[in-house]
């Protein structure tokens, strides 16, 4: 019998902790971060933009100022914010502005939303850190704003319901 001291009702850790990346079309940064050791749950949506609860066909238009985005909850016992963000900067092309592979748009550009200091100074440090490999990093480190599910379910866990994997996301060692 599991002790109510170490976990909620739902055996999920009581500790849970909050992530937002953006790095291109969701369903790729999803795709990575599910498997990633110590990730609770993702959540695909919107963030950083000036529209309250924007739907799928309005933020493909650009217009709405938000990023597709991907909410990571996580057991700090298990893995931390920088192992996290170091993932998010290797599955996907930081130094593309605005796009990422064929997907062309602000609403597809690479943004970490930091929730608190502690993430804004990693997220500073990694970049930093990728300057001086000689990258010439534009994600843009934003302190978050509401973050918005999407509520049409056929976005959620889209690679996993699907089969296949993303095609504009992979793994490439940066640090």
């Amino acid at each position: 019998m599991l002790s109510i001291g170490a976990f909620a009702q739902n055996n999920k850790p009581k500790t849970m902790e909050r992530a937002l990346f953006a790095s291109g079309c969701y369903w790729g940064t999803e795709y990575y971060m599910q498997k990633a050791d110590g990730v609770i749950s993702t959540t695909v949506g919107y963030t950083g933009g000036h529209v309250a609860n924007p739907t799928y066909r309005e933020v493909c238009t650009g217009t709405t100022g938000h990023a597709e985005t991907v909410e990571v909850v996580y057991d700090p016992s298990k893995t931390d914010f920088e192992t996290l963000a170091r993932l998010f900067f290797e599955t996907h092309d930081p130094t593309q502005v605005n796009g990422q592979g064929p997907d062309i748009g602000t609403q597809y550009r690479s943004g970490l939303f930091y929730l608190n200091d502690e993430q804004k100074q990693i997220a500073e440090k990694l970049v930093k850190e990728l300057e001086a490999k000689g990258y010439k990093v534009a994600t843009e480190i934003t302190k978050a704003g509401e973050f918005y599910p999407e509520m049409d379910d056929h976005h959620q866990d889209y690679y996993d319901k699907k089969g296949t994997t993303p095609y504009c996301h992979a793994y490439k060692k940066r640090f």
